[in-house]
């Protein structure tokens, strides 16, 4: 699989840039697809694909999930071996209001990827699901084997469906199958939507920060360089399927059919206060903190990874950048104060790189 084409949906969003850099570093051909919503700053979305197409590897596709006709014309043309699913309507609280844009996206967009795959002989399906389906379990730590049939968000039950929907295809066509259930990411060019920037954004406005649970959670934070790995390493380990695979006493994260379920995550979580001082030490300004209730899908979120992305991340800050995790969070805090700008966002970034490449060249 080596040398086959990849489409890579969701290529202008936060994990997909990513994982699209990590490919074409490698010298993989990338066939990107993206709508570029006004879900958050298209801007941050074409800076990201401006970034992409520099590389000779690279193409790019503007085309939204739903138009059933287009992308079924993309697969027919490219006959993609290897299909890397990251586009998704996302936010848990973006779902309350909105609870048809995941319809939408998730579930019918997720067919026609499926469909695609089905008739054109797809050799490996990955796709993106979430930590959110774990829903209203409340044992700890989180594992991939774990029932997920209570979701609390329509976000998170689209992300269950998709699940069942991969294995349905998997079952009925052979078409191997991997679902990733990742744990709050983070990292640079990442979501504006998101905790860490939210956080930084309050702070150095001087907002107050809402800390639900009263302040006392804990995040199973997973740094981008760490998710992107392990979805580059999974793309040529399709799953075959388990022989011994008991439909009496049966696992929810394999299957006879060629399906797996692996949760993507650093497996320390931290407390979000922590986060918080830490980026109160970067910025040298205090937070106020407002401390809330707990409230739904709000629960500590902790991952037990599944044994094969346990060997790719035992120490996900060290492995993957020689960095703490304070050294990490700082330097991501560093990156918000480029947020307003394209020419600074982009500068950040390769300052970044030019920081992570220093400390392999010394390891």
């Amino acid at each position: 699989m080596a040398n086959d084409v990849i489409l890579l949906t969701g290529a202008a969003g936060f994990i997909g840039f990513h994982v699209a850099q990590r490919l074409l570093s490698a010298g993989r051909e990338v066939v990107g697809l993206d709508n570029v919503d006004d879900y958050y700053d298209p801007r941050l979305k074409e800076a990201r694909l401006d970034i992409l197409k520099r590389h000779s590897g690279f193409s790019f596709a503007k085309l939204d999930l739903t138009d059933r006709a287009a992308i079924s014309a993309l697969f027919a043309k490219h006959r993609f071996p290897i299909v890397v699913h990251l586009a998704a309507q996302a936010g848990v609280r973006y779902s309350l209001q909105h609870p048809h844009a995941y319809t939408d996206s998730n579930i019918e967009g997720f067919l026609n990827v499926l469909e695609g795959c089905r008739h054109n002989a797809c050799k490996h399906l990955l796709f993106a699901s979430s930590s959110s389906v774990y829903g209203a379990n409340t044992k700890l730590p989180f594992s991939a084997s774990d029932n997920v049939d209570h979701p609390i968000s329509i976000y998170a039950a689209t992300k269950k469906a998709n699940e069942l929907m991969a294995h349905a295809y998997s079952h009925l066509y052979r078409i191997p199958a991997t679902g990733l259930r990742f744990f709050t990411v983070y990292g640079p060019w990442g979501r504006p939507d998101m905790a860490m920037f939210i956080f930084a954004k309050a702070i150095l406005a001087g907002a107050p920060i809402k800390l639900f649970n009263h302040g006392k959670m804990r995040r199973d934070f997973t740094f981008a360089d760490d998710v992107s790995q392990a979805v580059v390493r999974l793309i040529d380990r399709p799953p075959a399927g388990r022989p011994d695979w008991d439909a009496r006493r049966p696992d929810p994260s394999s299957s006879a059919a060629p399906w797996k379920i692996y949760n993507i995550g650093n497996s320390r979580p931290e407390e979000l206060t922590y986060v918080v001082a830490v980026l109160e030490k970067e910025f040298g300004k205090p937070a106020v903190r407002e401390l809330l209730p707990s409230t739904m899908d709000y629960a500590q979120m902790l991952a037990r990874r599944a044994p094969l992305a346990q060997r790719f991340a035992k120490d996900v800050m060290r492995r993957s950048m020689g960095l703490s995790q304070d050294e990490a969070f700082r330097l991501e805090s560093r990156s918000f104060y480029d947020l307003g700008r394209t020419e600074d966002l982009r500068e950040g970034t390769t300052a970044f790189r030019e920081k992570r490449e220093a400390r392999f060249s010394a390891r």
